[in-house]
C-alpha cells in the first residue's frame, strides 16, 4: 500500500527490509540496580531522534549510523572470535554455532509479520485512516489516528505473545530433546551447556515477544534512534561477553551477555517510542479492531514469510544436517568458516540496505534511472567487498587463527573459495529480489520455497548416501540455488530497469575519475 499525500502531492513510499538480523541468544541474571544504572549510562550516549518527513531523506549521519549498527551487529562475532576460538573447545565452538543457527528458526516464527507491521506504522503515522492489504489510499490530511495505532499496537502484541507461547514450547521440547541428542556425543561439561540453553529459551522468548518494539520505532520514523540503540546494546554485549570469557564461564558467558544486550535494547526501545505525547493519545482514544488489522496485513505477510521458510532452509539446514552426520569438531570448523563469510555477506550489502527506503520512494516517483544507478553501486559495493575481504580471509585465515592460539581450525581453501562463489550469488540475487519488492509485490516466494525444499532433499542425499560430507552441506544450498534464483531474479531486473553494458561501463569511468581526483 502507498500513501500519497493529497495536499501538497508529495509522496511516500515506506519499503520494509528484513535486512537487520539480531542474534537472540542470550539471558542473565543482573540485579536492578546495575540494570538501571546501565541503561541511564546509555540513554545519556544515544544522540537524538530522528523526525518523519513526506519525503524520504537520507542524509550522511543516517548511513554513517547504519554502517555503525550493521558493523557492530555482523562484526560481534569477529570481535568475540579471537576469545571464543582461544578459551573454548572446538565442540563448545559447535554448540555455539548450533545455537545461532537455532536463532535463526526463531525468526521463522515471525512469518513476515515483523516488516508488515512496521510499514503499516508508518502509514498511520503519515495519515491513513484505514489499513489495507494492497493498493492506494489517499489521504486529505497527516494526522495521526490514534485509535487506528492502538488497534495496531494491540493486534502485535496478540500476535507476538501468542507466537512467543508456541516458541517457549517448541524451545523446551522438541529444541531441548535436540540439545539431549548432540551431548550424546559432547565431551565437555554438559551442564555449563543445559545452563546456557535454559537462559536461551528464555531471552530468545522474550525477544520475540517485544519485536514489535522495532517496528515501532522504524515505522515512526525513529531509524537513527534505533541505530543507536542497537550500537549502544551490541557494545555492551561484545565487551561483557570478553569479560566473562576470560572469567572462565564459556558458553554461559555469551548467552548472558547478548541476553543482557537485548533487555537494555528493548527498555531503551520502550522509552523511545512511548513518549508522554504518544501514551496521552492512546489513553484518551478507543482502538480499532486488531482482528480486522490483521486481515489487512495477512495476505503479504504470509508471502514474506513462505519467503523467509525457503531462506532458512537453505542457509541454516545445512549445519542442523550435518551435526547429525558429521563430528562436531568438522561442525565446529564449518561453522566459523560461513560465519565469517556471513560477516563478508552483510558488509558487502551495507550500501544497499542504507539506501532501501530511498530506492522505494523513487519506484513510487517513477524515477528508474536512479534506481538503476543505486542497484548498479549496490552490486559494485558487493562484488568490491567479496573481492577484497574474501581473499583477505581466504589467503589470511587460517594464518590469524594460528595467531590468537584458536583451538578450532578453518575448513580447507578448497571448501572456501566455494563457499565464498556461492555466498556472493546468494547476495546478488538477493539484492535484485529486494529491488522487485519495492513494487509492492513478493514475485519470488514460490521459488524461495522450491529451493529450501530442494535444499534439504539434497543434503540427506549427500549426507546419508555419500562419502562428500562438507562437500556436500556447502554443494546442496549452491545447486538448489543456481537451478534458478541465482541468475533468474537479477536478471528481471536487468531487464525491467534496462540496464546495458554502457550503463556499467560510464559508472565504472565514473568511479575512476573520482577515484583518481581523491588520489590526487
Amino acid at each position: 500500500m502507498v500513501v500519497i499525500f493529497k495536499a501538497d502531492l508529495r509522496q511516500e513510499y515506506i519499503f520494509y527490509s528484513s535486512c537487520f538480523e539480531y542474534t537472540k541468544i542470550s539471558s542473565t541474571f543482573v540485579s536492578k540496580k546495575i540494570l538501571r544504572s546501565i541503561i541511564i549510562v546509555a540513554q545519556r550516549h544515544t544522540i537524538l531522534f530522528i523526525t518523519m518527513s513526506n519525503n524520504i531523506d537520507i542524509g550522511k549521519k543516517d548511513v554513517y549510523w547504519n554502517y555503525m549498527a550493521t558493523f557492530v551487529q555482523i562484526g560481534a562475532s569477529l570481535f568475540l572470535f579471537p576469545f571464543i576460538l582461544r578459551f573454548l573447545p572446538a565442540e563448545t565452538v559447535a554448540i555455539w554455532a548450533i545455537f545461532g543457527a537455532i536463532a535463526g528458526f526463531v525468526n521463522l516464527l515471525d512469518f513476515g509479520f515483523d516488516p508488515s507491521f512496521m510499514r503499516n506504522v508508518t502509514y498511520v503515522f503519515s495519515g491513513a485512516k484505514q489499513l489495507k492489504s494492497t493498493g492506494l489510499h489517499i489521504v486529505d490530511n497527516t494526522n495521526v489516528d490514534y485509535g487506528l495505532l492502538k488497534g495496531l499496537i494491540s493486534a502485535m502484541r496478540f500476535f507476538y505473545s501468542r507466537m512467543a507461547i508456541i516458541l517457549c514450547f517448541a524451545l523446551t521440547t522438541f529444541g531441548s530433546y535436540y540439545v539431549y541428542t548432540l551431548l550424546k556425543g559432547y565431551s565437555g561439561n554438559h551442564s555449563e551447556i543445559y545452563i546456557s540453553w535454559i537462559i536461551a529459551c528464555c531471552i530468545n522468548s522474550y525477544s520475540f515477544y517485544t519485536l514489535y518494539y522495532d517496528s515501532l520505532l522504524l515505522g515512526r520514523g525513529y531509524v537513527k534512534r534505533l541505530k543507536q540503540i542497537i550500537v549502544t546494546g551490541q557494545i555492551i554485549y561484545i565487551l561483557l561477553a570478553i569479560l566473562l570469557i576470560l572469567l572462565g564461564f564459556g558458553l554461559i558467558a555469551i548467552v548472558s551477555a547478548q541476553a543482557l544486550s537485548v533487555i537494555i535494547k528493548r527498555i531503551l526501545s520502550y522509552r523511545s517510542f512511548y513518549t508522554p505525547e504518544i501514551k496521552n493519545n492512546l489513553q484518551k482514544n478507543e482502538k480499532t479492531s486488531h482482528k480486522d488489522i490483521l486481515r489487512a496485513i495477512y495476505p503479504n505477510a504470509i508471502k514474506m514469510g513462505l519467503t523467509s521458510v525457503g531462506s532458512f532452509l537453505v542457509s541454516r539446514s545445512a549445519i542442523f544436517f550435518g551435526s547429525l552426520y558429521l563430528s562436531l569438531n568438522v561442525i565446529a570448523s564449518y561453522g566459523i568458516t560461513m560465519q565469517i563469510i556471513s560477516v563478508i555477506s552483510g558488509i558487502g550489502s551495507v550500501y544497499f540496505s542504507t539506501y532501501i527506503p530511498k530506492i522505494s520512494q523513487h519506484r513510487v516517483q517513477g524515477n528508474n534511472n536512479e534506481i538503476k544507478h543505486l542497484y548498479l553501486n549496490a552490486c559494485l559495493f558487493l562484488l568490491v567487498a567479496y573481492i577484497v575481504l574474501g581473499t583477505g580471509f581466504f589467503y589470511l585465515g587460517d594464518w590469524g587463527l594460528n595467531f590468537i592460539g584458536s583451538k578450532t581450525t578453518l575448513l580447507n581453501k578448497s571448501f572456501i573459495a566455494l563457499a565464498l562463489l556461492i555466498a556472493f550469488l546468494e547476495s546478488n540475487h538477493s539484492i535484485a529480489g529486494i529491488i522487485l519488492t519495492t513494487k509492492n509485490e513478493v514475485p519470488f516466494f514460490r521459488a524461495s520455497i522450491f529451493a529450501g525444499f530442494l535444499t534439504v532433499f539434497l543434503l540427506f542425499i549427500f549426507l546419508k548416501y555419500t562419502i562428500l560430507g562438507v562437500w556436500g552441506m556447502i554443494l546442496a544450498p549452491g545447486i538448489a540455488q543456481a537451478s534458478y534464483q541465482n541468475w533468474h531474479w537479477p536478471s528481471v531486473v536487468v531487464k525491467e530497469l534496462n540496464i546495458k553494458i554502457i550503463d556499467i561501463r560510464n559508472m565504472g569511468t565514473n568511479y575512476y575519475k573520482r577515484l583518481s581526483r581523491s588520489i590526487t
